[in-house]
């Protein structure tokens, strides 16, 4: 009697599969895209045009600068503070810190002049300009930090 099958066993056999069965439906169903359904109800062409629409930002019209600092022994110095303004501005607009390694990387809108404040203590402070006005959209800047005068600030 090696082909025939315990009642009990049919019955669990059967049961898995049907389980097997209902739980790849479930899934099948949770992966499948559901439609999307306007949250509003449809309006007139008309409607449409007086409404603004949200512009998406694009790094296509922005310069990049990006270098590295090093201290007066040439290592690269990590957690230097860099401030960057417009030309003929009194406040800084952005404000970031080199890396573990020293480096740092900002965007900033073409067009303009900016000016760089590189800060970190006990080494004096140092500015540079950086011209994103004409041809190219990046520029590359070393800093070289060199210690205070008369100890640390």
């Amino acid at each position: 009697m090696k082909g025939r099958m315990y009642p009990s066993r049919r019955v669990h056999l059967s049961c898995a599969v049907v389980l097997s069965l209902a739980l790849a439906t479930a899934l099948a169903a949770i992966q499948e895209p559901t439609p999307l359904t306007p949250a509003t109800p449809a309006q007139d062409s008309t409607s449409k045009v007086d409404k603004p629409t949200k512009k998406k930002h694009s790094h296509a019209n922005n310069f990049l600068i990006r270098g590295t600092v090093f201290n007066d022994k040439a290592l690269s110095f990590p957690g230097v503070q860099l401030r960057i303004r417009a030309a003929g501005q009194k406040k800084y607009q952005r404000e970031t810190y080199t890396n573990s390694r020293g480096e740092f990387a900002v965007r900033v809108p073409q067009g303009s002049d900016y000016e760089m404040l590189v800060h970190a203590k006990g080494f004096s402070d140092q500015t540079r300009t950086v011209d994103a006005k004409n041809g190219g959209n990046e520029e590359t800047v070393v800093f070289r930090l060199e210690p205070t005068v008369g100890g640390k600030k």
